[in-house]
């Protein structure tokens, strides 16, 4: 939105839709990180047999896993589509709104198309 002077705002819509682009780039980034983070947890690293090398072991994959870097990046990604998916939205509708109201004011200005 970009301020017009004594005007109120006025969108841009060309922005928002470099936006929506954004978003949904930045989603399938989130998206491969999601991946592997899981990939992450799922693997026991390779520290050597002794005890507090699989103790270290143990504890990395648990911080991997659904409660830790998994569940975290899942839960961002969550968030970026819910953004995403809202932004798009409400952009959609206000094009649809702008072209039904030019339309009225063609329609009321007698113009015919």
């Amino acid at each position: 939105m970009t301020s017009a002077p004594q005007r109120g705002y006025q969108l841009a819509p060309q922005e928002l839709t470099a936006q929506v682009k954004t978003l949904a780039t930045i989603g399938d980034q989130t998206s491969a990180l999601v991946a592997s983070a899981g990939r992450l947890a799922q693997r026991t690293p390779m520290l050597g047999t002794a005890p507090p090398a699989i103790h270290l072991a143990m504890r990395l994959r648990e911080a991997a896993g659904e409660s830790g870097l998994t569940g975290e990046v899942s839960a961002a990604n969550t968030e970026l589509a819910g953004f995403h998916q809202a932004l798009q939205t409400a952009l959609t509708r206000y094009l649809d709104s702008e072209t039904d109201i030019a339309g009225t004011f063609r329609t009321l200005g007698g113009e015919s198309r």
